[in-house]
């Protein structure tokens, strides 16, 4: 078969060398989590909070926390011991396709079902409006979790990807946007992220003050995806808690170990790594104009998606590159119901859509402006979540040699491909 002009083009073009290493974390870490969450529930004004024959529904959202279905099991059955009768709502506001099924099936992907966590899911996109803000935004909660005689909001504490506050990623967000539904996602949106600092606190205070909410349980992880911490914490002190918490959650943060890149591949995205697909805070590409900062990085190549995110490509669009095999499992219609409910639309961005692996990391190369592309500075990372072992170009050894945070694994070797021309990690 006749080569096409863009192969033509990108033939030439030299792939560096690779060397796999592994960066270090100062890391605390839960080792017995379900013995921690029961002490943690035994406190005053938390398990107590539960009598007998309580209906109680637990939030679960979307993102892949750790140990998520044992934290949820836990949970459970600590609320039946006191003789509640324990329900899983999806909470996760326009996710799923916002769809009750798609919200459902969110949560079988990410290891939470009845059967693993040991009560029902109640899954439905009707809701209730508790009241409205001061600027007329509706203040919108899930109908079955309203209708309970108690709320328990569990979510993972953690920076958020578009937005810096007080509350960001947690257990303020849970309530606002997860239990809100789509509906009550497109509300906390509406006015953009500008206001959403603002929005994520006083749509979670007025559901604290009109609805049933007992008390939150919020986790803390450290760099390697692990609970460094569980807090259960009553629902009057609930975002002044998660204020302490986030400030935590920042420093525990794990980073690439690099400030400037010519180019960064990202073997797979999805919105079970995170919100956006992949975390802005590790890539340095921002979805909004409301938050910046991480490494600075000349190309982005995204190459896959996970399986978990059932076609939810959010976060292709701050990439340069991307390969047909992504593009061709693209869910449009979860997708856009997710962008135009958050009202950004620059993650669902199409980028240039090369046919391998190795021809979107080739084009990388070629447009990376780099005086010697022998000698570009590549990174390639599995996803944001996992950033412990991640492999650096041959030029940036010398440098990865110099910092005391950064382990040498192997020796310098060439980039390898399937038959496909698939990369291979």
């Amino acid at each position: 078969m006749a080569m096409t002009m863009v192969q033509k083009l990108l033939s030439p073009i030299p792939l560096p060398q690779m060397v796999k290493i592994q960066q270090q974390f100062v890391a605390s870490e839960i080792m017995n989590i379900s013995a921690e969450l029961r002490k943690k529930m035994a406190k005053p004004k938390v398990g107590e909070r539960i009598k007998p024959g309580m209906s109680i529904a637990i939030t679960v959202g979307s993102r892949g926390i750790a140990d998520l279905a044992l934290v949820t099991r836990t949970i459970a059955e600590e609320i039946k011991k006191r003789g509640g009768i324990p329900f899983i709502v999806p909470s996760m506001g326009s996710h799923g396709g916002a769809t009750a099924k798609g919200q459902r099936m969110v949560l079988a992907n990410l290891g939470v079902t009845e059967e693993t966590v040991g009560c029902p899911i109640q899954s439905s996109m009707e809701v209730v409006e508790v009241g409205k803000l001061d600027n007329g935004l509706a203040v919108l909660i899930d109908k079955y979790a309203y209708e309970a005689d108690g709320i328990v909001v569990m979510n993972r504490v953690k920076p958020h990807p578009s937005f810096d506050g007080p509350c960001e990623s947690g257990l303020a967000k849970m309530l606002s946007i997860g239990l809100g539904k789509q509906k009550g996602a497109d509300s906390c949106h509406e006015y953009g992220y500008e206001h959403m600092a603002e929005h994520v606190i006083r749509m979670a205070e007025m559901k604290i003050a009109r609805s049933n909410v007992l008390f939150g349980i919020g986790t803390i992880e450290n760099a390697y995806d692990k609970i460094a911490r569980i807090v259960a914490v009553p629902a009057e002190d609930l975002i002044e808690t998660e204020k302490e918490m986030l400030i935590e959650a920042k420093g525990n943060m794990p980073k690439i170990l690099f400030e400037q890149m010519d180019i960064l591949v990202v073997s797979r995205i999805g919105k079970d790594i995170s919100g956006g697909g992949m975390d802005p805070n590790i890539t340095g590409r921002f979805y909004s104009s409301c938050k910046s900062g991480g490494p600075s990085v000349n190309k982005l190549v995204v190459l896959d998606l996970t399986d978990e995110t059932h076609g939810n490509a959010n976060g292709m669009g701050v990439a340069d590159f991307t390969t047909r095999k992504l593009f061709n499992k693209i869910d449009y219609d979860a997708i856009y119901t997710n962008a135009l409910t958050a009202t950004i639309i620059a993650q669902v961005r199409i980028p240039m859509i090369l046919e391998t692996d190795k021809e979107a990391i080739k084009s990388a190369i070629k447009t990376c402006n780099s005086r010697d592309m022998s000698m570009a500075r590549m990174v390639i990372i599995k996803d944001t979540l996992h950033l412990s072992e991640i492999y650096i170009s041959e030029s940036m050894l010398d440098e990865a040699k110099k910092n005391p945070e950064i382990t040498i694994l192997g020796e310098p070797m060439e980039m390898r491909f399937d038959a496909q021309d698939n990369l291979i990690l």
